[in-house]
């Protein structure tokens, strides 16, 4: 049975040492991080993962560690970015014989595929493996735009029970697709860093899709929304809003990301790779104000062992 994807599901970051190779004991402290924040779910290789700069080996053994780990605790999802049919299959498989739960599943974007077509390409993919796909709606990433009028055709298909929406402006969109799906039980998320979560939520999302350094302080404002305090959750939301946008820079993003896991004592080092770019001493000391002026709680100490 597939897994109900809802709530909040961090795309992990990919933590490097210091010569660029996998840190693996820090993606286990970053997985425990997750889990000790009650997340519902997180995923590997998305966009934050840098999942365009890894190989495939590298994947299989990410995948590895993390399922491990999580120990079937809460559902792992794992990005397809392949720029074919064939090569996004090929990532579906691996990622089915890793254990991962689900798929996020962008659209082949080196060469755009006519609006029409995704329709069998999304198709052919859930075909291929037993896990459920969700599509990743993500047009200023790919450039490949998907009319909510298509995403709820795609939606159809047997196999495919998610969609996450990261076209902006969100919030709207999130609405659109919602009203467009005629489908039980499928799943509306959103992404963009969490920057309009709940405006999400209030049109019909059921989950977000963030980066993974502030999964303790989104999880109660999310929870907060869902009980009806929603005054509560949009004034811890609006305290948090500086980590939030800081994480939303193009170019320099990931290493935002990791910059703050690393202050939080999750991660060793702040390593991104090529073509991302590392943090100036002007951006180190933003992500330090920020930081500062929230005066952050204490990692658990069982994350930090």
């Amino acid at each position: 049975m597939a897994p109900t994807l809802h709530g909040l599901m961090p795309i992990l970051a990919t933590p490097f040492d210091e010569s660029g190779a996998l840190d693996r004991e820090s993606l286990r402290r970053l997985v425990e991080f997750q889990l000790a924040a009650g997340v519902d779910g997180v995923a590997v290789f998305g966009m934050a993962s840098e999942g365009f700069a890894l190989t495939t080996e590298e994947r299989r053994t990410i995948l590895d560690d993390v399922v491990r780990v999580v120990d079937g605790r809460i559902p792992v999802i794992a990005g397809v970015n392949g720029t074919s049919t064939a090569t996004s299959i090929e990532q579906s498989l691996l990622a089915e014989e890793g254990g991962a739960d689900a798929l996020m599943v962008l659209p082949p974007f080196m060469v755009k595929p006519p609006a029409g077509t995704l329709v069998d390409f999304y198709g052919d993919v859930a075909a291929a493996t037993s896990l459920s796909v969700m599509i990743q709606d993500a047009p200023g990433v790919t450039g490949v735009a998907m009319a909510p009028s298509l995403i709820a055709e795609i939606a159809r298909l047997d196999g495919v029970d998610s969609v996450k929406v990261e076209a902006p402006p969100t919030a709207p969109k999130v609405g659109a697709v919602v009203a467009a799906i005629d489908v039980p039980d499928f799943a509306v998320l959103g992404g963009q860093n969490a920057q309009f979560c709940l405006e999400e939520y209030a049109r019909g999302a059921v989950g977000t899709m963030p980066a993974c350094e502030f999964p303790d302080l989104l999880g109660p404002v999310l929870t907060h929304f869902q009980e009806g305090r929603v005054e509560e959750a949009r004034a811890e939301f609006r305290r948090m809003l500086p980590l939030v946008l800081i994480g939303l820079q193009g170019g320099i993003a990931w290493a935002v990301h990791k910059e703050i896991l690393v202050a939080r004592g999750v991660i060793d080092h702040a390593t991104v790779r090529y073509p991302a770019s590392a943090l100036d001493a002007g951006s180190r000391a933003a992500v330090a104000l920020v930081l500062d002026e929230l005066a952050l709680p204490p990692i658990p100490t069982a994350v930090r062992a």
